[in-house]
């Protein structure tokens, strides 16, 4: 995916919206992490180091790793939380993206709100899921001349 649609992408959720900052927090996450959907829905409070921009992701086999993120996705972040009545210093087992009734989001509702954006962003094209921005994510680290195993570690994969 173009860097220009990416700038069309996170501006499209709405940001007055509880949903909206929700959505928006998530794909700043994501195109800031490269992290797998599975590791998103799993994030707790906790798992985010605001103060160095770290996150905290178990990944397939239950293994850990720490991931950095920037200022834009704490920004978002930080915005989602705040209008949830939560901030760094809440609950650390408490999750960081909510569904209806403050219940840990799915799997599914993230794919299918992921889904929707990028149909609109590309325009309709099919096959975009929230695994297009973590191919993205490494796309760009590579185009950007960023190391091959940095990649590899970032993305949390055993073999290149």
């Amino acid at each position: 995916m173009k860097e220009h649609y990416i700038e069309k992408l996170m501006n499209m959720p709405n940001s007055s919206s509880l949903i909206g900052k929700r959505d928006r927090a998530i794909l700043e996450l994501f195109y800031a992490t490269g992290i797998r959907l599975s590791e998103l829905v799993g994030l707790n409070i906790g798992s985010v180091n605001n103060e160095e921009k770290l996150l905290k992701v178990v990944g397939k086999g239950d293994k850990e790793r720490i991931v950095p993120f920037g200022g834009k996705a704490e920004n978002a972040l930080e915005q989602y939380l705040r209008e949830r009545g939560h901030s760094w210093s809440s609950d650390p087992t408490t999750p960081l993206f909510v569904g209806t009734g403050e219940k840990r989001i799915s799997v599914r509702t993230v794919q299918n709100r992921l889904r929707t954006y990028l149909r609109k962003v590309l325009g309709g094209k099919k096959g975009a899921s929230p695994h297009t921005l973590r191919h993205t994510f490494g796309t760009h680290l590579l185009d950007n001349d960023a190391d091959i195993r940095s990649i590899q570690e970032l993305l949390g994969h055993s073999s290149i």
